[in-house]
């Protein structure tokens, strides 16, 4: 916790090392994950100051081999999320490779080049997307002749004497003072992290502990890096092709909270969660960093906020509405748009969708202050039930409630059979096991994928399967959508 540039409370909970026996300390180093994309975009910054670029540039002046798609580009357009690119996280999910796996960049880059169309017209839209940052780090490196990693250690982290920090772009280097990551296993314990595999940055591979990223809280109110723009060009809000702004800047989120301007972004990979909070007008900050998947950062900075401003927001607490039926809501909701599907539940009186609860300010409005996220609810033409989510920097989704039926295995047959896809260079084979279609990609185990509505089934990490047939009916292959990534359509059905 920061107060006018000095820690007034610091404390490490919990075990760094289970196998060590090591304690969590201010000094423990973590990986920041998103976090770390703010140090990207000031070195960006800092290189368009030192003219090796300008932030207006087509991002092909120095990735030429990016398909051109009939449209420009822009370093800006990628800082702020809208550029339309698809995720490259998600495009190595859906090509059947596993994350744990060793990725080298030219791997990573090479799917990105593959891709044949994106996700939308860039500037119409924001779409958080990691290839946006991950390219940010090789327009640098050949910008400047230096890897990120040496660039922002010459330019940020070497000026403000964050001596243990950095990014992670050799897997074989020692970390001192590194924490591993841990997630849950079913039926206890833990599974150790694979993060020493993962040597990708820009978009995440930011090394760093709480008493060094202290110092990086500093220099935001009292900038010492570069020529002075620095940092008016971090807060400058991403501005779309219709005029509107978002609240994404450049690699910081700029919103409020219960009356008061916040600035803030975190990150989660591996079973790394982190977190840093800052209010700016108030000059106190919170940066949470843990070791464990199921915890939240999030949710822990703004309760530790909600304890410094007791009494002082300016908004004052969410009032609830008065106690709200949360039972006509629960169930499934499908996205006619990209084929989503959520789940809505009831829990003590609010609703929980996709993990994030929303408490009741109306007989059919819900909120996640946090967030500032809504969600309404209202009667669907025909009967049923519809649901519109909103937040500052997306336009509204709709979800229809439907309720899935269960086809036989004849029905479900008319799927089986082997589909390619060339932009993932992936081979999709999809089977009719114990009464429901199950898909193998690549390298991954076999999941079971659940019906949706004809034609239509979701599988893990929230990816969608769209079956199309041709004019007799046949299926001739599929189209595939996951959050991120929008209508891969080339798939072809290549034998039964």
């Amino acid at each position: 916790m920061i107060r006018n540039g000095d820690i007034v409370y610091e404390r490490g909970y919990g075990t760094a090392s289970l196998e060590l026996g090591v304690a969590i300390t201010p000094r423990s180093v973590f990986y920041l994950g998103s976090l770390s994309k703010q140090f990207t975009a000031a070195s960006v910054v800092l290189a368009a100051e030192q003219g090796y670029l300008s932030l207006d540039d087509d991002v092909r002046k120095y990735l030429p081999e990016i398909p051109s798609y009939d449209r420009t580009i822009t370093l800006h357009q990628m800082l702020h999320h809208t550029s339309g690119l698809r995720d490259v996280l998600t495009l190595l999910d859906l090509s059947g490779r596993n994350w744990e796996d060793i990725h080298p960049s030219t791997e990573l880059l090479a799917l990105i080049i593959r891709q044949q169309s994106l996700n939308f017209k860039p500037g119409d839209e924001f779409l958080y997307s990691n290839t946006n940052y991950f390219l940010l780090s090789e327009v640098i490196h050949r910008a400047t002749g230096r890897p990120l990693s040496r660039f922002a250690e010459e330019n940020i982290f070497k000026p403000l004497g964050m001596s243990h920090t950095f990014f992670y772009d050799d897997r074989s280097i020692v970390v001192p003072g590194r924490v591993p990551a841990y997630e849950s296993r079913e039926g206890g314990g833990f599974r150790v992290g694979w993060s020493t595999n993962f040597e990708k940055v820009g978009d995440g591979g930011l090394m760093s502990s709480v008493e060094d990223l202290l110092l990086w809280d500093r220099n935001f109110y009292d900038n010492k890096l570069g020529k002075g723009t620095l940092g008016r060009e971090m807060l400058s809000r991403g501005v779309l092709n219709n005029g509107e702004k978002i609240e994404y800047a450049l690699g910081l989120k700029i919103s409020s909270y219960r009356g008061l301007s916040m600035v803030e972004h975190g990150g989660a990979l591996f079973g790394y969660r982190t977190e840093l909070l800052r209010f700016p007008e108030q000059k106190f900050s919170v940066i949470t960093l843990c070791n464990v998947n199921t915890s939240n950062p999030q949710r822990l900075a703004h309760e530790v906020a909600d304890i410094y401003f007791e009494g002082l927001y300016p908004a004052g607490p969410l009032a609830p509405a008065a106690h709200v039926d949360t039972q006509p809501f629960v169930g499934l909701y499908r996205s006619p748009a990209d084929h989503s599907v959520v789940k809505v539940s009831e829990r003590e009186g609010n609703v929980e969708v996709q993990q994030r609860l929303f408490q009741p300010v109306s007989s059919n409005r819900f909120s996640a202050l946090a967030e500032e996220r809504q969600i309404g609810f209202e009667p669907a033409n025909g009967g049923g039930m519809r649901m519109t989510m909103s937040s500052a920097d997306s336009a509204p989704q709709i979800f229809d409630r439907f309720q899935p039926s269960n086809p036989d295995a004849e029905d479900l047959a008319h799927y089986a059979g082997e589909y390619v896809s060339d932009e993932l260079q992936a081979t999709y084979k999809f089977a009719v096991k114990d009464g429901k279609l199950s898909l193998a990609r690549n390298w991954q185990e076999p999941s079971a994928l659940e019906f949706n509505i004809r034609d239509e089934f979701r599988g893990p990490r929230d990816m969608a399967i769209v079956f199309r047939r041709d004019a007799s009916g046949q299926i001739e292959g599929c189209n595939v959508f996951a959050g991120r990534v929008r209508n891969i359509a080339l798939f072809r059905k290549v034998r039964p």
